[in-house]
Parts: C-alpha cells; sequence; structure tokens
C-alpha cells in the first residue's frame, strides 16, 4: 500500500486574506477553516503576483511566475498549452488526481492534467458568446449547470435573480440552498472519496466559486450578518473620492459604489458567501474524519486572489493593495509533513510555490520550469514583482515582508506604503524623506524585473511611463 500522503487543494475564489477568525477579521466566522489552520502553518505574507482568476491560476497550476505563463492581465478564450502541471505531475507521480469546481482554463474542458474534472466556473460571459461553439458553451460543457438544469428545467439559471458575475450587487440565493453551487462542489467532493481507487494516494482540488461575485449566499448566511455592526472599510488619505462619485453608480466599476448602503450590503453577502463555504468545508472534514483519512492526508487552503470590497473606495480584483492582492494561505496536517501546528511563518510566499510544496509532499520530482520553491523549507525570497494589466489602471508592484512600491505604468503615478507600520495602507508615503532611500532601492528591483520585458516598461536603467499594455505575452499566444 502507498504510504505517500493523500493531498487536498481547497480553494476559494475572490477571498480576502483577512476574512477568517483565525486570522483576526473582526467579523467573519469561519469555524472550520480556523481549526484546519490551528492544526499547521499559517502564511500571512502570501500573494497573488497577478490578481485575477486567469493569471492568478497559471501561476498555481504551472508554478510559474506571471512573467513566464504569459498571462499578465485577465484575458479568456487564449489556449492553456503548458508542458507541466501541478495535476499532470502527480498524475505522473501515481496520483489519482481529481478537480471538483473552477478551474478556469481554455478550452473549458482542457483537463490540465487531472484524470477527471467536475467542473463549475461561475458565470462566465465570454462562454456565451453566440459565436462560441455549442460544445464550449458553458451551459453546456460546465457540469454544475448541466446537473442544475436537469433538476430544475431547462431554462433554469442562478443569474435569473438579477445578480452578476462582477457586481456589487447582492441578494440571497433564491433556489434551494441545495442547488447552491458551493453546496455542489461539496456534494461532489464526497463522492470523489465514496468511488475513489483506494489503492492509490490521491490530489483532490477542491475548488469552490464563491466568494466571487455573484453575492449571492443562502438566506441563512445572510442573516447571519445582515444586522450586525459590521467594521467599516479602510480609508487612506490618498484615496480617489472624485473617481468613485463618477464611476460609483455602475455595478460593475472597479470603484466601490457611491453609496454606502451597497457597500454594506456587499459585505454582509460576501462574508456570508464565506461562512457558508466554511460549513461546506466542514462537510468535508467531517468526511474525512469519518472515512480515517485525517492521519495521513495534507490539506492547502488559499485563494486566487483577494477583493477591494470597499477599501480606499474600490471593489474587485487586479489591484496591487492588500485586499486584493494578498491571499490566505496555510498547510495543515499531521506533523510529520507539516512541522508544526499553529505556527505562524512570515515568509513572503506566492501562488507559484504552490505546486513545488506539494509535489515535495508527494515525493515527486519538481519540474525545471517551476519558479516557486517548496514552502516545506525557510523561503528566502525577499521582494515579490507583482503585475496586472488594466488599461489606464496598469500596474506593477514590489512587496516585501514589510513595505511595498507601486508603479502605475500608463501615468507614471507612484505609491509607497511601510507595512509594519501601516498594515492597511492609509498612508501613501511616496514623498516622505525618510522614505526616499527605501523607495529609490524597491524602484530600482522593479526596473530590473522589467527589463528586457516585450512592452517596453524598462530599459534597465528608468522606468518608461506610457507603454502599451499587454494581456497576454507572446510566449503564451
Amino acid at each position: 500500500m502507498d504510504q505517500r500522503p493523500n493531498i487536498i487543494l481547497l480553494m476559494a475564489d475572490q477571498m480576502r486574506a483577512d476574512c477568517m477568525g483565525i486570522a483576526g477579521h473582526p467579523d467573519v466566522k469561519t469555524p472550520y477553516l480556523d481549526a484546519l489552520a490551528a492544526d499547521g502553518v499559517i502564511y500571512p505574507n502570501a500573494y497573488a503576483a497577478c490578481p485575477t482568476c486567469v493569471p492568478a491560476r497559471a501561476a498555481l497550476y504551472t508554478g510559474m511566475s506571471q512573467e513566464h505563463t504569459g498571462r499578465v492581465g485577465y484575458e479568456d478564450r487564449v489556449p492553456w498549452n503548458y508542458a507541466h502541471t501541478l495535476a499532470g505531475e502527480l498524475s505522473k507521480a501515481g496520483y489519482y488526481t481529481q478537480c471538483v469546481g473552477k478551474m478556469h482554463v481554455h478550452p473549458l474542458r482542457n483537463n490540465l492534467g487531472f484524470h477527471d474534472v467536475r467542473l463549475h466556473d461561475g458565470y462566465l460571459h465570454a462562454y456565451r458568446y453566440p459565436d462560441t461553439p455549442s460544445y464550449e458553451d458553458q451551459r453546456v460543457a460546465d457540469d454544475y449547470y448541466w446537473w442544475l438544469k436537469q433538476e430544475l428545467g431547462v431554462a433554469a439559471d442562478p443569474v435569473d435573480n438579477g445578480t452578476d458575475c462582477n457586481s456589487w450587487v447582492a441578494r440571497p440565493w433564491m433556489y434551494e440552498e441545495k442547488y447552491h453551487p458551493t453546496n455542489w462542489v461539496a456534494n461532489e467532493c464526497l463522492d470523489f472519496l465514496r468511488r475513489r481507487d483506494r489503492s492509490m494516494p490521491f490530489f483532490l482540488m477542491a475548488s469552490f466559486v464563491r466568494p466571487h461575485p455573484p453575492v449571492d449566499a443562502p438566506e441563512y448566511y445572510f442573516n447571519l450578518y445582515k444586522d450586525k455592526d459590521l467594521a467599516p472599510p479602510c480609508r487612506g488619505d490618498w484615496d480617489d473620492e472624485e473617481r468613485m462619485y463618477r464611476d460609483g453608480h455602475r455595478y460593475n466599476a472597479q470603484s466601490a459604489p457611491s453609496d454606502p448602503e451597497y457597500i454594506r450590503q456587499l459585505r454582509v453577502g460576501y462574508y456570508g458567501a464565506i461562512t457558508h463555504m466554511d460549513h461546506q468545508i466542514g462537510r468535508l472534514i467531517s468526511a474525512l474524519v469519518e472515512q480515517r483519512l485525517m492521519d495521513n492526508t495534507v490539506i492547502l487552503f488559499c485563494a486566487d486572489h483577494g477583493e477591494m470590497l470597499g477599501d480606499h473606495l474600490m471593489f474587485m480584483k487586479a489591484k496591487p493593495y492588500q485586499g486584493s492582492a494578498r491571499v490566505p494561505m496555510f498547510l495543515s496536517g499531521p506533523e510529520k509533513y507539516v512541522g508544526g501546528h499553529r505556527r505562524l511563518c512570515g515568509d513572503l510566499v506566492e501562488l507559484r510555490d504552490v505546486m513545488p510544496t506539494l509535489l515535495e509532499l508527494a515525493g515527486a520530482p519538481i519540474p525545471d520550469t517551476v519558479d516557486g520553491v517548496s514552502m516545506l523549507h525557510p523561503v528566502t525570497r525577499e521582494w515579490l514583482h507583482g503585475e496586472h494589466t488594466l488599461g489606464q489602471d496598469s500596474m506593477h508592484y514590489i512587496v516585501t515582508k514589510r513595505d511595498k512600491y507601486i508603479w502605475y505604468s500608463q501615468t507614471g503615478k507612484e505609491l509607497y506604503f511601510d507595512l509594519e507600520k501601516d498594515p492597511h495602507e492609509t498612508h501613501n508615503a511616496i514623498g516622505d524623506g525618510d522614505c526616499q532611500s527605501r523607495i529609490a532601492q524597491l524602484r530600482n528591483n522593479l526596473i530590473q524585473a522589467l527589463a528586457g520585458r516585450e512592452e517596453g516598461y524598462s530599459d534597465g536603467r528608468q522606468l518608461i511611463v506610457g507603454r502599451t499594455p499587454l494581456t497576454v505575452l507572446s510566449r503564451a499566444r
């Protein structure tokens, strides 16, 4: 019998790093995630270098930096062709590999090395366009949508309640709770445990779409927060109020809604979605306990990116600030695998580090294409280069354990935050005299990181403003 550990990758979509009880959040309740984290190692300095779904998942699935995946912004329907993937390497190493939930690759049914995928990508506009082949339309290709129509009729669609996949409009789920995609992911994970090949160790990726919008947790979970006196969003001396009042009536704007009641409703629904997911994760934990698997199973929990949630008058992701770029990350399991319980590890880690970590746990070789490093050992990374293409808001950032430098490539705007003194990024210290040598150091790190890039952002000596940003580099085209 193979004695290597089973591996579970629990993944949330668009979940902030601070939105767990064990992370000290004053409002969000996450009893099952807290219990798992208490039995492992927590990484409070974990980031998504390119913080939206597609580029962040590319880094996680391949172990590569965004420069090497070629995905430096969000763009759907660009084929995924990578020689080495997390699931592919684990499959070659003798693991049975199963994904349940969100993949967000192209084509939709690209298994990316998994033996089997039970797919639910959430609502994706790009896969409902009229020029989408019928077999690639998500209402056919997505297993959850296919199942929901079998259960509730051919017209059933979760967005019939007027919500959207990138909207701050929030309302309770309109069907019975058992039909919610969060429940469906848990159900399919439990079914995998029933039907797995018990002669093989398994790798299960349980990939929840929530708390990514639509913000539609079941009513019970909305009610947990709707009457609470919630902590307010973070504000800073650099916030752009003019932009919020200009764009704040658009349901899918990058700015927060200008009506504070909408911000409150968003936070109520978002927190409810997290607690709902947490309780469904509790079902999975119970199944692992009942099947006596916990003593030989390692669980890594993370998210692909965060959510601004009204902080600094902003909404959504693709931003360099902590609410968007920092992600929850912990490794939980028997001490012989994870090396200790309820331990904080301040190392600077990124989603590219997930693949080498899990491959080492499996005793599998780590391909030389991998840029990440295993978190089972000290990670000595001193700084991380992050970026995201977003039109005039295209940006790059350098983050360390203690501070952050941000550069907007189209305008030249710069920001600097001392994260040790100012973890909520309330003061832009770019003009502070005592910070100039440090800012110059971080700026030079960015100049070197961007030197030689095809966009021409850097000539090796200085940053060049106004170069045309790309969402996908030529290597991925």
